[in-house]
């Protein structure tokens, strides 16, 4: 079974937003609610001056707090190690929204549930690749199998050294990133 993550350059990302726009469209979502985002920080001093675009979605962490602090184990985590969320048993009692240290979920109001990005799992179970990896014009995103040392993702984070965003807290993100 694979182990899925996906590797973001962020030295290519131009901030066109082409990956929230698609994954609100798969995911039905609202033109105000988002599972992924984009960040704009600002590097150097003028003259010598630069922008970074970091494309910021649930990390699906391989010890996810979310998960653990899950009253009605909505929140698991799949054979193919994405983390989602049963709709059927989740109360919305928000404490993994809470417990997220990527502040990546967000409470579907309509229903009463907490919802995230699913990395597109459905379209990946048929062969496809999340919506927000084949929308990319700059190919940002790399999406692939962690486990496999040959794939495309595996590559990319052994040549750039691409890193979880915040590997400190422990969580074994499966979003890495390459950064400028």
């Amino acid at each position: 079974m694979p182990r899925y993550g996906i590797a973001i350059d962020t030295t290519k990302c131009i901030g066109c937003h082409a990956c929230r726009v698609a994954c609100q469209n798969q995911n039905d979502l609202p033109v105000h609610e988002e599972f992924n985002r984009i960040v704009e920080r600002e590097r150097g001093v003028f003259p010598s001056f630069s922008k970074e675009f970091v494309p910021l979605q649930c990390n699906h962490c391989k010890d996810a707090p979310c998960e653990r602090v899950c009253p009605t184990g909505a929140t698991y985590t799949s054979d193919e190690g994405v983390v989602l969320v049963n709709t059927k048993t989740c109360v919305g009692c928000k404490y993994c929204i809470e417990a997220c240290p990527y502040k990546m979920r967000t409470m579907d109001h309509g229903k009463g549930i907490v919802v995230k990005c699913r990395m597109c799992i459905e379209l990946v179970r048929e062969g496809g690749t999340p919506a927000c990896v084949s929308t990319c014009p700059t190919q940002v995103r790399i999406f692939g199998d962690l486990d496999d040392p040959t794939s495309e993702i595996s590559r990319f984070i052994a040549e750039h050294r691409a890193q979880p965003l915040r590997a400190d807290l422990n969580t074994g993100p499966r979003i890495y990133y390459k950064r400028s």
